[in-house]
């Protein structure tokens, strides 16, 4: 298979996290703006990470002719059924900016838990990953999951969206405490590509 790789995002964090992985099985990873033509956002419609991650994948893959990954995250806490889950990113719907929304999203969480006691808290950042070949063919699917609990307030400033309310199981650190090579080795997101370099593997065996 072809060494060249789409993450199909245009988030450099994200895209830095999967190419720290891929990189040394020897492909290249682009990302969106890596892309001559910026490809038209699939209407990510599913009702799991899954199914979201996979409408992704196969649309990039088919527009660009090239074999594209795509992935879908969020939080699942246990005191809301697992919401917000694939609604995570929008989950209050207020906001323009990604720190607006974040702060939105957040301050909605807390209010959601003002009456559940820690232990009943528990909650997890979930990443479902899909690489798809240029003609639509799902090559290889993942799932990581970063397990924790939902703290009382925000704390800490490495990080992005959820980060500074989930808490380790192992420390009262929250996510955006950690360093970043501290949270790469054990992020939902570094889990999921991990599994998608063992694919990768086996396919070039």
């Amino acid at each position: 298979m072809s060494t060249e790789i789409l993450f199909a995002s245009s988030n450099e964090h994200k895209v830095a996290e999967v190419r720290a992985i891929l990189d040394p099985e020897g492909f290249i990873v682009l990302s969106l703006g890596d892309c001559g033509t910026v490809p038209p956002e699939p209407l990510e419609d599913g009702d799991t990470f899954e199914e979201n991650a996979r409408i992704k994948a196969i649309a990039y893959a088919i527009f660009l002719g090239m074999n594209a990954l795509a992935d879908d995250s969020g939080l699942a806490v246990d005191a809301l059924g697992g919401a917000p889950g694939v609604h995570s990113a929008r989950y209050a719907a207020i906001g323009t900016t990604r720190e607006e929304r974040d702060g939105a999203n957040n301050r909605k969480l807390l209010e959601a838990l003002k009456d559940v006691p820690s232990g009943l808290r528990g909650a997890r950042f979930v990443c479902a990953m899909c690489l798809a070949s240029k003609d639509g063919t799902v090559l290889a699917e993942s799932r990581g999951v970063f397990e924790g609990r939902i703290g009382c307030a925000p704390r800490g400033s490495n990080g992005f969206g959820y980060d500074p309310l989930l808490v380790l199981p192992e420390s009262d650190q929250t996510s955006a405490e950690l360093s970043s090579s501290e949270k790469n080795a054990r992020s939902h997101r570094g889990a999921a590509a991990r599994a998608i370099a063992t694919a990768l593997r086996e396919v070039r065996r």
